[in-house]
């Protein structure tokens, strides 16, 4: 099977608690959601007309069947998906609008989608996607490295190959590993994307422009630095944009980033200009932000010019 979006990397159950501003030790209900940044950029793909699957792994377990039956019904194929004896990974956060989420990862002493191996990538998928879009965390261990090289290598530099820098701490035995097989990566990809921190970790730097302009001395023809509240930079060879924050009422930021690739994605298959490829990701990402889940509340595309309509008047 070929997708226009193929992902690879961590899935899983987002818990999130239905009350917000409280402490997990005072919240008695919660909602159940499928969860795991690849994953949920392939649902953002998917809400915005693209066939999409991702490349990824759950237990034999209640929670491995639902992340299979809720990728299904929000139209990303399970065909790729490994089922394995681990527990399939569950996530809590508290939400204390509008910028403290704190995650709490369940995920030991492994997980399902960190036991890919170069076995399980299908190789003409990864070849023949539109786009193709890894996360940092994929790195973080055996035997899932391995394979993320091993899919990047089969890949070979196609246009579109996105990394997600996506760094973790908790997911790393230390920053300076992280940093090593982070970096090790980007002469495979031609896009990068990543807050302040994860730039950091990846080439050195964390002032946007030199965080950019690293990125493109290692042979990436897209840099997207991501700035918080000062909104998104990003860089070409020749090219240079700078996007405000769309604003919204926070509800949860967690989700915003995973709208925002789902929406890059869809971009750079359009075509579009790097303007309206980082403006719609922006608004894509504010409307999750304005949201208390994630995967489920990925933007149709007519919501996403809505904001951008609402905003430019």
């Amino acid at each position: 099977m070929t997708v226009d979006v193929l992902t690879m990397g961590r899935c899983g159950v987002d818990i999130y608690p239905l009350q917000t501003g409280l402490g997990l030790e005072e919240v008695t209900t919660f909602g159940k959601f499928l969860g795991g940044s690849p994953t949920n950029v392939a649902v953002a793909a998917a809400r915005l007309g693209h066939s999409a699957a991702t490349v990824t792994g759950v237990g034999n377990d209640p929670f491995g069947r639902f992340v299979r039956s809720d990728m299904r019904r929000l139209g990303v194929s399970d065909e790729y998906v490994i089922v394995t004896d681990l527990n399939t990974p569950v996530v809590f956060c508290e939400i204390f609008p509008p910028d403290n989420f704190p995650l709490y990862f369940y995920r030991q002493p492994s997980a399902p989608d960190l036991q890919l191996t170069a076995a399980d990538i299908p190789e003409h998928a990864v070849r023949d996607a539109k786009v193709f879009l890894i996360s940092g965390t994929g790195l973080s261990e055996e035997p899932s490295r391995s394979a993320h090289h091993h899919a990047l290598k089969v890949r070979g530099g196609a246009r579109w190959t996105i990394a997600d820098l996506d760094y973790r701490p908790m997911f790393w035995e230390s920053p300076e590993t992280a940093s090593r097989e982070i970096s090790a990566v980007l002469e495979r990809v031609n896009v990068a994307v990543g807050n302040l921190e994860e730039c950091e970790v990846a080439v050195g730097e964390s002032e946007p422009d030199r965080a950019a302009d690293a990125l493109l001395d290692r042979g990436i023809d897209l840099a997207i630095v991501k700035q918080g509240p000062r909104g998104t930079l990003a860089k070409t060879a020749d090219e240079r944009v700078d996007i405000p924050v769309m604003p919204v009422d926070v509800v949860n930021g967690l989700g915003a980033g995973d709208a925002f690739g789902g929406s890059l994605a869809h971009g750079l298959i359009m075509g579009w200009d790097l303007a309206r490829t980082i403006e719609f990701a922006s608004a894509a990402g504010a409307i999750v932000a304005s949201r208390l889940e994630c995967s489920t509340a990925m933007p149709y595309e007519n919501e996403v010019l809505d904001l951008i309509g609402h905003n430019r008047r």
